[in-house]
């Protein structure tokens, strides 16, 4: 089965739909006096009709158990049927929903609600609302149509309207039939009103709120408007008060009277009320006057001939191409000649040098020449300087160990004690006694 209901608070007995029939319920069973009412389909695959009211709430539950059966059972017998079951819907011949209604379904295991407040410019005009049930086990489809036709309400718009910030509730939670009529009981407690509707709600989410942290239990809040006939009581209107304003300025809780009443199951944030009193609002509506719809004669239409004339391209050539390529080698032109024949040349630049940098550049060059002379001849003599002087035990002066024919690559850079000639061998000690192999 597939559940539409709208809510309102008016007549004392609620009636309620049990099948094809209808049984009247006592006010002792409707406790606030919650008028609920109930729309029951049939499984046939055919349209479903309901009829909302404008500016009342409207909530249509997508029961999963309604579309099992329009998918094949588990394979084994006596199996319990738990397919995951998706929905998507969408206005027929478009890919969304009207920018009134809203849907959600938390999870593939729980059921889809649709939801939102019809307005008046859809009253009379029947919206299609198609339903497409996804079996995400076996892939298959079920697709069936609600048609949603708005009716409009006596005294639509409620003239006072009070929107609620619940911190402790989701949207799919506030949805349900029993909280929410819990949640209409207790403002009309505080309220008074003869007649109260929950006219539209809303996730806090879709208000720029954040994702709530997995932790605690968090909830992440809805927005409940509701509207009601009569003034606003003196406790919803402490929350205007300037200590309670300044409280909420602060981050700091207002303080409510009437706050108990609602605190066993409802956490309402006071400073995020909104009272909004329709009977003081200024009408900005303008009447539009409309014109003849006619535009001005601007003549008769000229099209152009059939025959058109040929094109000469010579001058788009020459201004594309020909006068880039003019400027480029006047450039070039200019380039050249500086580069090549204003050159100073080497006597110019020796005239405007001082003479004692000629003579350092002159060193060093001269220097620098000598080094690349000696480091191709490999066979010259090595500096005395890197040389041993001194006889590292008797203290004699060492003559050079090479002569010219040396050669001097072989060299190692030090040399050791049996490679230094007049060298005196110092006698080592024998220990006496016997020896053993």
């Amino acid at each position: 089965m597939q559940l539409s209901r709208w809510w309102e608070l008016g007549d004392p007995c609620a009636w309620t739909g049990q099948g094809r029939g209808t049984r009247r319920m006592s006010p002792a069973t409707t406790g606030t006096f919650l008028l609920t009412v109930y729309t029951i389909f049939s499984k046939v695959h055919s349209d479903r009709n309901v009829y909302p009211s404008a500016g009342v709430l409207f909530v249509h539950v997508l029961e999963r158990e309604y579309f099992k059966g329009e998918f094949p059972p588990y394979p084994k017998p006596g199996e319990i049927s738990n397919d995951p079951i998706t929905f998507n819907t969408n206005l027929m011949g478009y890919p969304d929903r009207p920018g009134w209604l809203r849907y959600i379904q938390r999870t593939p295991y729980s059921d889809g609600v649709l939801y939102g407040s019809p307005t008046a410019e859809n009253v009379g005009k029947p919206t299609i609302i198609e339903i497409t049930a996804y079996n995400r086990r076996t892939f298959e489809t079920a697709r069936h149509n609600l048609i949603i036709n708005i009716m409009s309400a006596e005294d639509f718009p409620l003239p006072y309207q009070a929107e609620f910030f619940i911190k402790n509730m989701n949207v799919e939670e506030m949805l349900a039939s029993e909280v929410l009529g819990d949640f209409l009981g207790a403002v009309k407690n505080v309220w008074q009103p003869e007649r109260l509707n929950a006219i539209n709600i809303t996730s806090a989410l879709d208000r720029g709120g954040r994702v709530p942290l997995p932790i605690n239990d968090m909830k992440e809040g809805v927005y409940v408007m509701v509207g009601a006939d009569v003034p606003f009581s003196s406790c919803l209107r402490e929350v205007e008060n300037p200590q309670n304003q300044l409280r909420c300025s602060q981050e700091m809780e207002p303080v409510i009277t009437c706050d108990k009443k609602f605190r066993t199951q409802f956490y309402i944030d006071w400073c995020k009320i909104s009272l909004v009193d329709k009977t003081k609002q200024v009408s900005t509506y303008q009447e539009v006057i409309r014109g003849e719809g006619i535009l001005p004669d601007g003549g008769e239409y000229k099209p152009p001939s059939d025959s058109l004339k040929s094109r000469d391209y010579y001058t788009d050539f020459l201004i594309t191409l020909a006068v880039p390529s003019a400027v480029a080698l006047v450039l070039f032109l200019i380039l050249a000649y500086i580069m090549c024949c204003r050159r100073e040349g080497v006597e110019k630049r020796n005239m405007q040098t001082p003479d004692i940098q000629l003579v350092h550049h002159s060193a060093i060059q001269k220097s620098t020449k000598e080094l690349r002379d000696m480091s191709k001849n490999r066979e010259i003599a090595w500096p005395l300087s890197t040389l041993p002087v001194f006889h590292p035990v008797t203290g004699e002066i060492i003559p050079p160990l090479h002569t010219d024919s040396y050669e001097s690559t072989n060299m190692p850079l030090m040399q050791t004690q049996q490679n230094l000639p007049h060298q005196t061998q110092i006698p080592q000690q024998q220990t006496t006694g016997k020896w053993y192999p």
